[in-house]
């Protein structure tokens, strides 16, 4: 399975945004990727209000996103504001194209570190587990991948590859965590994991988490295949799929859970 991972860099404007998207999609297809992976945030970037951007799930944005990736015959996951419950909105991650539609809303906001996401964005409840091209894609962002549990129950439902996809905040130590989270992630759940995040913008960090880049694949056992610094960048990456398979035999810590 080859996956592609771009980390861009969002503004505030929804539009531009989509041409950045564009973009993406092009240079996917035109590597021959099957599914790729978006920052969080990718339609609009934090630090702004988002209430005023946020669009149902088949919004504008989200249909647009759709054409673009069942134009390219692929399947894209984008980081995107939808509707909440008074007045705030839901960190929604659009899964769209190539017979696949589906959406998660971000489970564990990010109220850590100084930021109440809480503050303008609703929890969602539920984990995903999406098909594309009979793999099974578990869906997460940012602040979720400081929860195994999470990454354990994606698992369960079949995944065996899951999608991190962040807007990560800048910080003493955090690019650091980020990397031992992505890899710890991997081997509490043995699936590949996908650590698509915002690339650093270059400017001084404020309240809201713009990104730090560091992208990154790491296998099933741990192992990071390939990442990206700071800077705006492409990865792709073939996946060998039955690779999971082969990791839990070794290392069957989902099959020797207790707790």
């Amino acid at each position: 399975m080859r996956v592609a991972l771009a980390q861009i860099s969002s503004t505030g404007d929804p539009g531009a945004n989509l041409e950045l998207v564009a973009a993406e999609v092009a240079a996917a297809r035109e590597a021959g990727a099957r599914l790729l992976v978006l920052p969080e945030a990718t339609m609009c970037r934090f630090g702004v209000p988002l209430a005023p951007v946020a669009e149902p799930v088949d919004g504008p944005w989200a249909s647009a996103l759709e054409r673009l990736a069942d134009e390219a015959g692929l399947t894209v996951v984008a980081g995107a504001f939808t509707p909440g419950q008074g007045g705030r909105v839901r960190n929604t991650l659009l899964v769209r194209g190539a017979g696949v539609r589906a959406h998660y809303d971000k489970v564990h906001v990010y109220d850590a570190f100084g930021y109440a996401e809480s503050d303008a964005v609703e929890a969602g409840r539920e984990p995903v587990v999406v098909d594309v091209d009979g793999v099974g894609v578990g869906l997460t962002t940012c602040y979720d991948v400081r929860f195994p549990g999470l990454f354990t129950a994606l698992a369960e439902r079949g995944a065996s590859v899951v999608v991190v996809a962040a807007s990560w905040g800048a910080g003493p130590g955090k690019v650091e965590q980020w990397g031992l989270l992505t890899r710890a992630r991997a081997l509490d759940s043995t699936c590949f994991v996908l650590a698509c995040g915002q690339a650093d913008p270059g400017v001084p960090p404020g309240a809201a988490p713009t990104g730090v880049g560091f992208s990154c694949v790491v296998d099933p056992v741990g192992a990071v295949l390939a990442g990206l610094g700071a800077g705006s960048g492409r990865l792709v990456v073939d996946l060998d799929v039955a690779a999971v398979e082969r990791a839990r035999a070794v290392l069957p810590v989902l099959a020797n859970r207790r707790v």
